[in-house]
């Protein structure tokens, strides 16, 4: 793989003429500045707990039924969904304490299959995965925090938009100011919405006790049988559990990671999967199906039914929880850009760690701005799949890498080795949601494909071209150079390049 100064025109040296090193800034071995390790396993918990609980336990509800057909098969969706996500966690757990490197899935793909493949992720990543992710939590905030002034109707777009815009740049302002205050409020949020959810269920069993069971009764009626339907469920529940892999992103800046990284994923799965299936357990028995179906909001439809004239303390709670996970997204996918332009993979301003807060402030703000554009779109459902059936190919990828890393390189050191038989179970289960989803949304998975070869020519041209002519070279230069002058950063231990 080329060196970033190769591929960018920049040498790192010249950068670091420019801008004066600082008191307090952590030397790698080479006397660069570097990405502390600040991340202890409770702060790992709290970040996958806290990315994983978000905008989809309060917008998926009624999807899920919607394809499902009934609350039974629903609930068994919500279910599976949470053990197969589980068993991922524990492959990405192999594969993250085998490459203990940041970038998740983009580092794990590059080990096992080039280049090529995995700036396909994160081309795809940096304009579909993160920031639509992202787009969908922060709009889901913005609805909720509303909610209360416009009780009646839903609040006026213009104005969601422009919450969800300033609690994006928000938190994109404490990310680059300092980690620490992003693990507070990461730990914080975490509780507060596990409390949270954890709530609406005793609630509910409040409501069964008084006599009202007649929402759980043919909890099986109208179950669907089409398969397309089936897969589209599923994928309104993986989309909730989405962000199970986020703590790979950041390896790097995790104490032992060797110890921490699977005690993380082993304690927060089954947490999340617990308090998921609950929390749709006390949806069904309090809402009839109707209910659930014509409900664009079903946590605000179960709080105006159950709690009555507290029933605004829902909003807030939803908004609690979209709050902590879109801050845990914004800190995790920024190191996966990061370590991508570190790699050559984009410029290399994205690279550059702020010399005196050690944050990568220019990663921060250039997925704070594709996410801004994003925002524009309300079509939640659509973006659903089109994120999960693009993630899930590359997850795909991912879990074969692991089996063919087993083959190739068996004896590359496995701290944490798992039976065979989870990843192909995951394979497999995968490998159907995908190819059902293609029959029932072939419009939907066919743009997410698209967009995947799109990024073939831009590899091409923009990573695999060595010969770029000078003035290309220049243009890459004085960006890079600009963007280290205005954020006052530099490349990672750019002393040794």
């Amino acid at each position: 793989m080329a060196k970033v100064a190769d591929v960018d025109g920049l040498a790192p040296k010249a950068i670091e003429n420019e801008v004066e090193s600082s008191d307090g800034v952590e030397k790698g071995s080479g006397g660069g500045v570097r990405l502390k390790k600040e991340l202890s396993l409770m702060n790992g918990v709290a970040i996958i707990v806290g990315v994983i609980v978000g905008s989809g336990i309060f917008v998926s509800p009624s999807l899920a039924l919607k394809h499902a057909g009934s609350k039974g098969m629903a609930l068994i969706v919500w279910v599976l969904s949470g053990f197969l996500s589980m068993i991922g966690a524990l492959c990405y757990a192999e594969l993250g304490t085998m490459i203990p490197k940041s970038g998740g899935d983009y580092a794990y793909i590059g080990e096992a299959f080039g280049s090529l493949p995995a700036f396909l992720y994160l081309w795809v990543a940096l304009f579909i995965l993160v920031p639509t992710g992202n787009a969908i939590t922060a709009l889901t905030f913005a609805e909720n925090i509303l909610k209360p002034l416009w009780p009646v109707c839903n609040p006026p777009v213009v104005a969601v938009n422009l919450i969800a815009a300033s609690i994006t740049c928000f938190l994109t302002i404490i990310n680059c100011y300092n980690v620490k205050w992003v693990t507070r409020v990461q730990d914080s949020f975490t509780a507060a919405k596990v409390l949270a959810l954890l709530v609406t269920f005793f609630a509910s069993l409040v409501y069964l006790f008084s006599g009202h069971t007649e929402n759980l009764q043919y909890m099986m009626e109208k179950t669907t049988t089409d398969p397309g339907e089936i897969a589209i469920a599923f994928y309104t529940g993986l989309f909730s559990y989405s962000g199970w892999n986020y703590l790979n992103f950041v390896t790097e800046e995790l104490k032992d990671p060797y110890k921490n990284l699977p005690r993380a994923i082993c304690i927060s799965m089954p947490v999340v999967t617990l308090v998921y299936t609950l929390t749709n357990v006390a949806y069904f028995a309090v809402l009839s199906s109707d209910e659930i179906l014509s409900s664009s909001a079903v946590a605000v439809t179960f709080s105006e039914k159950i709690l009555k004239m507290m029933s605004w303390i829902m909003p807030l709670f939803v908004a609690l929880c979209t709050f902590g996970s879109l801050n845990g997204a914004i800190y995790t996918s920024s190191r996966l850009f990061f370590v991508g332009a570190r790699n050559g993979h984009l410029p290399l301003a994205i690279s550059l760690i702020d010399i005196k807060r050690l944050t990568p402030v220019p990663s921060l703000i250039f997925m704070c701005l594709v996410t801004l554009l994003l925002l524009l779109s309300n079509d939640i459902e659509a973006l659903m799949v089109y994120v999960t059936a693009v993630e899930a190919l590359f997850t795909l990828c991912s879990v074969t890498g692991l089996l063919w890393m087993r083959y190739t390189r068996p004896r590359l050191q496995r701290p944490i080795r798992v039976s065979l038989v989870l990843p192909a179970i995951f394979l497999i289960t995968c490998t159907f949601i995908v190819i059902c989803s293609c029959f029932k949304y072939p419009k939907h998975v066919g743009i997410g494909v698209a967009f995947i070869a799109l990024g073939v020519p831009i590899y091409m041209i923009f990573i695999k071209w060595q010969n770029k002519p000078n003035w290309i070279l220049t243009a890459c230069n004085s960006f890079n150079l600009a963007c280290s002058k205005l954020f006052l950063c530099l490349p990672e231990d750019c002393k040794e390049l």
